[in-house]
């Protein structure tokens, strides 16, 4: 073995890493410290022909692969205990196309790049809403964030990918090339290989944009998220938002009276002018008595940085699980703030989210995602310190996702939040629905060995 790895460093222009050598910890480390896999070897890729290298040697030493991005996936997928690790994180780079409004990006890129990249020209592409996410993993299998009511999901604007396949071939795939990979690549995750390129289409986007983010005591009750899902009903295709439900920090940013309270936050992103958005977004903002409002015009690149103080890499253990909703009635109102009030750690966080507008606009068999006709999804996102406290934050995440469940979209769920993945193919065919076949048919033609596994796995087609 050590006699082929050293043949692996010589054909790599990254680096090649084992357990013992100065590197290999912080290599394998990812943001969720629940995560604790130790890879035979990490390959540390410069370039796409790196990928296909350590592709070669895992599948000729028979080694399992996990493929990191930006290492940010909640149930660690990124990692994998004695296989190789082929790691990104050194593909970072951004080329706009101005004229063209389209960016080349790097698999390894997280969102921060690709936003200090096109906001130099006032363009953007709907990413997440933590910016040291990945693009790679948060794109695969979705990708939601602020702007998916103007322009729909991180898959509806991906125009073409360069792939490595499990048989080590380096692709272009688009509605042209390999069509039936690059539907499958659109929601299905990293199942099919590994993405050393993505091209996204970009949009004119800020420098300036409207965000506005008012927080209400939880003790409010649903009169303002009843007012908030009414709001909406007619603006889905301008307002990206989330009622996202935290715990008060002992910070001055807040009045000292509210510290170590719950609170609910209308958050809400306009895509358009920010001053007709500042207009429109204002009664968001006037629904009773605030904790605080942290509302205002300010730069998108901010904006997209705002989460990432609650979520610092490495710092937490986290658990996360969602639903798309059905409805958002007043009885499910109802039940989400009766469960925001007993989470066992402060840290944890909770949201709904809304949809329509674009995302919905996109066929049902268009991409793998399938349907779009939910109106909206609820996270449960349990971040907290301690292993001792596990047992208490995972078996309260897992009750109050089960006291959601019957007001689910057929079952289904968003698939970056699918807490340790633990439901296995059941929630993979509720979720894919129709498209489910399908998908493991193109999974046989690309990936027969079921190579890349460690994902949301769809497992081959018999």
């Amino acid at each position: 073995m050590a006699d082929s790895v050293e043949g692996l460093g010589e054909q790599v222009e990254g680096e090649v890493l084992v357990s013992g050598q100065q590197g290999y910890e912080d290599a394998r480390a990812v943001w969720n410290a629940m995560i604790d896999r130790k890879p035979a070897l990490i390959v540390r890729c410069k370039h796409a022909d790196d990928v296909v290298n350590a592709v070669a040697y895992a599948r000729d030493h028979g080694l399992p692969m996990s493929i990191r991005g930006g290492g940010h996936n909640v149930a660690g997928h990124a990692v994998c205990d004695d296989g190789v690790m082929i790691d990104l994180s050194l593909m970072r780079g951004v080329e706009v196309d101005a004229e063209n409004r389209r960016a080349r990006v790097e698999g390894g890129a997280t969102w921060g790049d690709v936003d200090g990249e096109t906001q130099k020209f006032g363009l953007a592409t709907p990413g997440g809403l933590i910016s040291d996410t990945g693009v790679a993993g948060l794109t695969l299998s979705g990708g939601i964030g602020w702007l998916r009511s103007a322009y729909g999901l991180c898959i509806d604007n991906m125009l073409s990918v360069e792939i490595v396949t499990a048989a080590g071939q380096k692709l272009n795939a688009s509605e042209t090339e390999n069509a039936d990979l690059f539907w499958a690549i659109r929601g299905g995750g990293g199942n099919f290989g590994v993405v050393t390129m993505f091209e996204f289409a970009l949009h004119p986007v800020g420098p300036q944009v409207m965000f506005c983010a008012p927080i209400y005591p939880l003790e409010a009750g649903a009169g303002p998220i009843r007012f908030w899902r009414d709001f909406l009903a007619d603006k889905n295709d301008k307002v990206g938002s989330l009622v996202e439900f935290s715990t008060v920090a002992e910070s001055d940013d807040f009045p000292q009276e509210y510290w170590g309270k719950r609170v609910f936050t209308i958050a809400a992103v306009y895509a358009g002018d920010a001053e007709e958005g500042e207009q429109v977004l204002q009664p968001l903002r006037e629904q009773g008595e605030l904790v605080t409002d942290f509302s205002g015009q300010i730069e998108y690149c901010e904006v997209q940085k705002l989460f990432d103080a609650l979520m610092p890499a490495g710092d937490f253990r986290c658990y996360w699980k969602s639903h798309y909703l059905d409805g958002l009635s007043d009885e499910v109102i109802d039940t989400i703030i009766e469960g925001n009030k007993s989470s066992p750690s402060p840290n944890t966080l909770s949201s709904i989210w809304n949809f329509g507008g674009a995302t919905a606009e996109v066929a049902a068999d268009a991409t793998a995602f399938g349907d779009r006709s939910m109106p909206y999804m609820f996270s449960i996102d349990s971040v907290w310190s301690a292993p001792a406290d596990d047992d208490a934050n995972l078996d309260w995440t897992r009750s109050f996702w089960q006291r959601m469940r019957p007001h689910s979209h057929q079952g289904r769920m968003y698939l970056n939040f699918p807490g340790h993945g633990e439901e296995g193919e059941k929630i993979l065919q509720d979720t894919f629905g129709a498209n489910y076949a399908r998908l493991r048919d193109i999974k046989l033609k690309y990936d027969p060995e079921n190579r890349f596994r460690f994902n949301q796995n769809l497992k081959p087609a018999s």
